[in-house]
């Protein structure tokens, strides 16, 4: 009987450790994105500081996150790739409150490029962090 027992605690053990070691990290979802400039009508006084404190560089691969996708794992220097766009971009602002399910690109100074891009619905890939 306490051979069956410990069985049965090994196999209740390797589940749960299973389904840990299975844990997704890569996560993908769809998301509105637009594009932003650090112009001061579009951002703040301060158009080259982030929200997280960054100093923000025309040039820069970088987004702004809505405040409900921090949570889900876009936090802070999360690197995200954007359907569309070649390479990887960093998490180093946030979106004001009112906006939900929104990425919003980075284009320097480029108001044209980011006039181009307009708004559409992409999907992102990122790892999410512990």
């Amino acid at each position: 009987m306490n051979k069956f027992r410990n069985l049965l605690l090994i196999i209740a053990a390797l589940f749960l450790i299973s389904g840990c070691i299975g844990e997704e990290k890569t996560i993908s979802m769809k998301v509105t994105s637009t594009a932003y400039t650090s112009q001061v009508a579009q951002t703040s006084s301060h158009p080259f500081l982030g929200a997280w404190g960054d100093e923000l560089k025309p040039g820069m691969k970088c987004i702004a996150v809505s405040r409900d996708l921090i949570p889900k794992g876009l936090t802070h220097d999360t690197k995200v790739k954007i359907e569309g766009l070649p390479g990887e971009y960093m998490v180093k602002d946030k979106m004001n409150k009112r906006w939900t399910n929104k990425i919003d690109i980075y284009m320097g100074l480029d108001t044209k490029a980011a006039k181009d891009w307009g708004k559409r619905e992409v999907t992102i890939t990122f790892e999410k962090q512990d």
